[in-house]
């Protein structure tokens, strides 16, 4: 297994770890909202998660972000970019994740992290696809290479390709929950029917009635193709990728003797 393409300190373990308990504050604020029934979501967090995210991949340029990491991130993130353009979800079909978690899984966390937030720019950038959601999505895919990272490393040949399998089930459903969490109150409205988000309602009550919510509108369709897409992708293409990958991680040496 190649190194770390970018090497993560201590001080970048304590700042990723702030943007993290940031990133999930800001996606379960529906849960922490009691007592009003004029509901909406954070601006202001919404507003300072870019500055977040900004921060973080500066901190990760500080454990080693050179020319050639910086070009493999590139190309990857344009590569993402383009395959989210050309599947865009329809039908559940996404591209972006096997690709991130194949990338992470060679690069290592911090490489990872930043090809989330990246990819999912570039992409929105090629889209035109610039909105509140784009900095959920970002920090969402962002620990999702970041995970792909920290899997176990032990794990080889046809065990590996099934663990990134089926981490890539679990976080194409988990990418879905977050995101409708983040926006249930404003597409399911507030009070107003049985999927409805009730400010005066209990945590537990809350989360029931989102179970039910995204189980009808995304787990059951959206969410499931993104999964079976995802697998099916990473057990084809991942060999050859993982392959492909490596070789362009090793970093190159010259050996030899001087000639008197």
């Amino acid at each position: 297994m190649s190194a770390p393409a970018i090497r993560l300190t201590p001080r970048s373990a304590v700042v990723l770890s702030v943007a993290t308990a940031g990133g999930l504050i800001m996606l379960l604020w529906p849960l922490l909202v009691r007592g009003t029934v004029q509901v909406q979501p954070p601006f202001l967090f919404l507003a300072l998660l870019p500055v977040v995210i900004a921060v973080v991949l500066a901190e990760l340029g500080q454990g080693g972000l050179d020319p050639r990491v910086l070009a493999v991130l590139g190309v990857l993130s344009a590569v993402n970019a383009v395959l989210r353009a050309v599947s865009a979800g329809t039908a559940g079909i996404e591209l972006v994740f096997f690709l991130l978690i194949l990338a992470g899984r060679v690069f290592g966390a911090g490489f990872g992290f930043a090809l989330g937030c990246t990819s999912l720019f570039a992409s929105a950038l090629l889209t035109a696809g610039m909105g509140p959601w784009l900095p959920y999505q970002m920090m969402v895919c962002a620990w999702i290479g970041m995970g792909a990272g920290l899997l176990p490393r032990r794990v080889t040949g046809r065990w590996e390709i099934a663990m990134l399998a089926a981490y890539g089930v679990v976080c194409a459903y988990v990418f879905g929950l977050l995101m409708n969490l983040s926006s249930w109150p404003v597409y399911a409205g507030v009070t107003e029917g049985e999927l409805s988000f009730d400010p005066q309602a209990s945590v537990g009550e809350n989360l029931r009635t989102f179970a039910k919510f995204t189980l009808i509108t995304s787990t059951g369709s959206w969410d499931t193709g993104r999964a079976i897409t995802t697998a099916i992708a990473v057990c084809l293409l991942g060999p050859a990728i993982l392959t492909t990958l490596r070789r362009a991680a090793r970093r190159a040496t010259v050996t030899g003797t001087v000639a008197p």
